[in-house]
Order: C-alpha cells, then structure tokens, then sequence
C-alpha cells in the first residue's frame, strides 16, 4: 500500500467530504482536495497545475479553492482561483496554511484538512453567498495520484 493510499482512511475520507459539503452549503464557491505522493515541480506550481486537470478554473465566478497535499515531500498549498483570490483579506491564506500546519505537525492530517476547507467555506460564503439556482460545480470526493 502507498503513502497516498495509507494517509487517510476511507473513513477519514468520507468525514473530508461531509467538511467540504459543510463548507459549500451557504456559497457558490468550490472545494476540492487532491493528495498525491511526489511531485518535481515547485509544489506551489504543481497545485495551479492541478488546479487546472481538476478543472477547477471552469468555475462561474472563479471561486475555487484547491487543498493539494505532497504526501511523501511533507507538503501543501492552498490554492484560489482569481475570484477568491483578489477578494480575501490580507493574510488570509497564510492565517488558513497556518491551521492546517499546526493539525499535519501533530499527525492529524484529517483534521488538518477539514479546519482548511472550512476556514475556505466560511470565506467563500462572505463574498460568494449561494444564491438560488446555484449548483454544485465540481465533485467534491478527494482525488488522488
């Protein structure tokens, strides 16, 4: 089994995926998680990839936020899309890094991922509130390479 497969079990997995339905029920804003094992890129630049495979940057009013995990470089960025990104106060994703830092330094990567995607959720309902007739755009199950 890899690192990826054993990083999260398929409970914990399910339990991200409640966080990130919490999260999006009050915004028309996108969460998505992506773990993979190793990357050579600067791992800044393989979540903007990433970001883009997972076709994240389709998004009505490109309000989407990616939480990419390196499993075995001990590593990961969040990610916003143009929408979010211009909109969020000073600091925002560093205070949001800073969370989920503190969870993954204590071994508790599940809690770290559903403290970021609820601090994403609770930022994305400030400026994207859903409206009636917004849908669900992308999936929201954790995808992995």
């Amino acid at each position: 089994m890899s690192r990826v497969e054993k990083f999260l079990t398929v409970e914990e997995e399910q339990e991200i995926v409640q966080a990130i339905l919490k999260a999006e029920k009050n915004t028309s804003g996108e969460i998505r998680v992506h773990i993979e094992g190793h990357t050579l890129l600067n791992h800044f630049d393989r979540a903007k990839e990433v970001f883009h495979l997972l076709k994240m940057d389709n998004t009505k009013e490109e309000n989407g936020v990616l939480i990419y995990v390196a499993v075995n470089d001990r590593a990961f960025v969040i990610y916003g899309d143009k929408g979010i990104d211009k909109v969020v106060p000073d600091g925002f994703w560093n205070s949001t890094k800073d969370v989920v830092q503190t969870h993954f330094k204590k071994g508790n990567y599940k809690q770290g991922i559903i403290a970021g995607a609820l601090s994403a959720g609770k930022e994305l309902e400030t400026h994207f509130p859903w409206q009636h007739g917004d849908i669900n755009e992308l999936s929201d199950e954790i995808s992995k390479t």
